[in-house]
């Protein structure tokens, strides 16, 4: 019997062991488990990141754009670089849309200076402090007696006068802006007009609420024993937090809405309200890129009878409108299929009928060059003919 009960109590030591050593391992995996919850991988990359402070000229950014739009390297030549820094992708998306701002105000100034088009500020009856949105709009835009051409961009971090950053940065200010829309239009006896679909809100840094913060019973604490609180548990994040990661804090913004012009669609329905039907001209030409074709569409359908009488010819590059999705009725869209095309990015060599069964209005191939949409209608001389053409060929 000791015999048994020693090998009995050996045994029942081993399990004891076993389960206490199960224990801990477990307990190890779950502190381990709650460490790497509390660590964001996005920002332990931003350990030893460069201080998110750009240039603000492209000067300073040591770049230019050459006589032919291309914009280089003022001491290598070279294009832009987009992976400056190595390993470092959030830094250098931000210095790339640091440039971008500043290309955009340098866009501005060729719209003014080169293009002579002037500011129109939106909405028109603003006061001093609240927020606007501009267009741009040449000396006879609201004058001529004969015809106008309105530009349309799409969606996203672009602005007035251009058509894509990606372009402007990585190809030429040919291909990425509206420059040669607006020259050749000019020359051709159009007035212009640049809408700028994209600017609906001010951006300003959020104001911390300081309230919001508390907790329901903070109130009643008295103010020195809830900033020692609140002192202790900031210094226990930052202790715990400094040994994996040192992050930049961005600044937390917030947008105050730029009044009748907070979306794209607002804005073109606005411009057309207040500029486009005013003018005097009898025939309005529009060109729409991607969103911009969405937004037309919906302009269409709250002032169709409007836009059938004036507009003749709607020219789209990659428009993603849907007449069904937006319950377009049947006469705008037999109206779409008379007077709108639609190039669209496809291998096909350039004007080939693509997506036939699509018939809210003809697509055709913009070629195999992203850039070919964008300088379609440089090789026509008439915008009219250039679309009329492809109703009468498809």
């Amino acid at each position: 019997m000791p015999i048994r009960a020693s090998i009995f109590l050996f045994c029942l030591v081993r399990i004891t062991m076993a389960q206490l050593l199960a224990q801990e391992e477990k307990e190890k995996t779950t502190a381990l488990k709650d460490l790497l919850s509390r660590i964001d991988l996005d920002e332990l990359m931003k350990k030893d990141e460069p201080p998110l402070n750009f240039p603000e000229t492209l000067d300073g950014f040591e770049y230019a754009f050459n006589e032919h739009g291309q914009l280089r390297h003022i001491h290598t030549g070279e294009p832009f670089v987009f992976n400056y820094k190595e390993d470092l992708h959030r830094w250098n998306q931000k210095r790339y849309e640091a440039l971008g701002e500043i290309i955009t105000k340098y866009v501005y100034e060729r719209l003014e200076n080169d293009c002579n088009l002037k500011k129109e500020i939106l909405p028109v009856d603003s006061t001093v402090d609240e927020p606007k949105s501009f267009i741009y709009m040449s000396e006879d835009a609201l004058t001529n007696p004969e015809k106008i051409m309105v530009l349309i961009q799409g969606s996203g971090v672009v602005r007035a006068g251009q058509w894509a950053r990606r372009l402007i940065i990585n190809e030429d200010l040919n291909s990425g802006t509206q420059i040669p829309f607006i020259n050749r239009a000019k020359e051709e006896g159009y007035g212009v007009i640049v809408l700028n679909p994209n600017e609906n809100s001010l951006e300003v840094e959020k104001v911390p609420d300081s309230a919001k913060k508390l907790s329901p019973d903070a109130s009643d604490e008295p103010a020195e024993k809830r900033e020692r609180k609140e002192e202790r548990e900031n210094k226990k994040k930052k202790d715990f937090y400094e040994k994996y990661r040192n992050p930049q804090k961005e600044r937390e913004m917030e947008h105050i809405p730029i009044r009748e012009n907070r979306t794209p669609e607002e804005h073109t329905l606005y411009v057309w309200d207040h500029f486009i039907s005013k003018s005097l001209a009898k025939n309005i030409f529009i060109v729409a890129h991607s969103y911009g074709g969405l937004s037309f569409v919906n302009l269409m359908i709250q002032r169709e009878a409007e836009v059938k009488n004036r507009v003749r010819v709607v020219a789209m590059t990659d428009s993603v409108h849907n007449v069904w999705h937006q319950e377009a009725n049947k006469s705008i869209r037999d109206w779409l299929r008379e007077h709108c095309c639609n190039w669209v990015s496809s291998p096909e060599p350039l004007d080939t009928l693509v997506d036939p069964m699509l018939n809210d209005c003809p697509r055709v191939s913009a070629g195999k060059q992203p850039q070919s949409a964008f300088r379609l209608f440089l090789v026509n001389a008439d915008l009219t003919n250039s679309c009329s053409q492809k109703r009468i060929k498809h």
